[in-house]
């Protein structure tokens, strides 16, 4: 059981952080204690934002010896409510924004250390200016953080080829919950002194530790990108367009995005600027992209690959993009159909994977046992088929309270969702994390084995449970 902060433990620590570290002002805090999506809010005594390593271990130990609760924090853009501080007010809030240093880019290894702090397009474009890039992107890159995106385990469009932060992460610098500082930056290709326990750090939202720094995988930059905009019929054919295309292709091919019409008809509706990249109306789309050393051939092959599917019936229509700025306008569409989908109301967003193979089955069977038990509701998915996430959206009947019928019906609709992802072998949590919002679902309906594993973790490496409490396992 954790305990409020002294008064003497919070003048420690505004002593040891200085004015630019420390703040108990609340309008100050105000826009960190609320999640991005708006649905938690809390409090806290302070919100503490350390420049180095050391400051977050000297931290971490001022808060362990008292037995106060931290909540790290980065870019606050998480979907799941893991960074957000519970509503008691005994919590810190333990910001890693001040710790925005790229430290090292290695061009030969190509390996690049960045901290916690460093937002994602920054760390992108730093990179870039070496001829390099970092191999996953997403819609929040403006704002999400390394040590987040670490945390987090993130996913995002380029997951079919390189895989999850996990696969990029090749060291990791963290401050343990006994203000031990962990130094596994050093990229070893074999290790074998146990637990990896840069493996466990990522994706453990901040209850094992607080990441500091990453060493991250890079990848030389793209010679030439090709990306297109396809309709098709439905997501069954899409599969089989994306098995075609990486065959075909091989390694050329990072992004595999299926949309339905309604989630680019909101788009349309809602986001300026915006217009459909084909005259026809379908009833789902494909973005697909394509990267290589050579434009010429990486555009015959593509247009030769798509010509054939057209013949084989798999593809309606396509649009190439002739440009960079083309690719940029189709991959807005994409990344814009959460906000589009804020202006039509509420929904119940799940970020959920099954296997490949099963995702266009879920896709058409799970809207209908959630209307045998809720009529009138709407389903939306759309996402990452090449790598069977499905963010899969369930919105209230038309014409009453949103809101109020998530609030009555949200749990019980979400449970339904989950159960069949879980049926299908598949995971209630794809790319977004547990954090607060899908903490008491998992112990629910996930495996007794991995639920008991999951404690045992947490109590051996915080067994006071200072870090992070109440999110990712109960």
């Amino acid at each position: 059981m954790t305990r409020p902060p002294s008064p003497s433990l919070l003048r420690a620590l505004a002593d040891l952080l200085g004015a630019k570290g420390f703040s108990a002002d609340a309008d100050a805090m105000a826009p960190w204690l609320t999640d991005w999506r708006g649905k938690y809010r809390g409090q806290a005594a302070a919100m503490l934002s350390p420049a180095t390593t050391e400051e977050v271990a000297a931290v971490v130990r001022l808060c362990a010896e008292a037995g106060v609760a931290i909540v790290p924090q980065g870019g606050n853009s998480g979907m799941v409510g893991g960074a957000t501080p519970d509503a008691s007010g005994n919590q810190l809030l333990l910001s890693l924004r001040r710790m925005n240093r790229v430290r090292r880019i290695d061009v030969k290894a190509r390996i690049a250390v960045a901290e916690a702090g460093v937002i994602l397009q920054a760390f992108h474009d730093a990179v870039l200016a070496h001829g390099l890039r970092f191999p996953l992107t997403l819609g929040g890159k403006g704002s999400a953080t390394i040590g987040g995106l670490v945390s987090t385990n993130a996913g995002g469009t380029q997951v079919l080829r390189h895989g999850t932060m996990r696969a990029l992460v090749a060291g990791i610098e963290a401050v343990l919950p006994d203000g031990g500082i962990f130094d596994g930056l050093a990229p070893l290709k074999k290790d074998n002194r146990g637990y990896d326990l840069k493996h466990l750090l990522c994706g453990a939202e901040g209850t094992l530790g607080v990441v500091t720094a990453a060493a991250l995988h890079l990848v030389p930059a793209a010679a030439a990108r090709r990306t297109a905009w396809i309709g098709v019929e439905s997501p069954d054919v899409a599969l089989v367009l994306l098995r075609r295309l990486d065959a075909a292709m091989g390694r050329a091919l990072e992004g595999f995005e299926l949309i339905p019409h309604a989630c680019l008809d909101a788009v349309l509706r809602h986001i300026p600027g915006t217009r459909a990249p084909l005259a026809a109306t379908h009833p789902w789309h494909v973005l697909a992209e394509l990267v290589g050393a050579d434009d010429a051939a990486l555009g015959d092959a593509f247009e030769g690959q798509l010509a054939a599917a057209f013949d084989a019936g798999l593809v309606r229509d396509v649009a190439l993009a002739k440009n960079d700025r083309e690719s940029e306008d189709f991959w807005r569409l994409r990344d814009s159909i959460s906000e589009a989908e804020r202006v039509d109301g509420p929904a119940l967003q799940h970020d959920v994977s099954v296997p490949v193979d099963l995702m266009p089955a879920f896709i058409a069977d799970n809207p209908a046992r959630i209307a045998a038990a809720f009529p009138g509701v709407r389903t939306l998915s759309f996402g990452h088929l090449g790598d069977g996430n499905v963010h899969h959206h369930v919105q209230p009947p038309r014409g009453g309270d949103g809101a109020a019928w998530i609030a009555a019906h949200g749990s019980d609709v979400s449970r339904l969702v989950y159960t069949h992802v879980i049926e299908l072998g598949g995971s209630i949590s794809a790319e977004h994390g547990i954090g607060q919002m899908k903490r008491d679902i998992l112990a629910e309906l996930d495996s007794p084995a991995r639920l008991a594993a999951l404690r045992g973790v947490k109590r051996g490496l915080d067994p006071a449970g200072i870090f992070n409490p109440g999110k990712l396992i109960a």
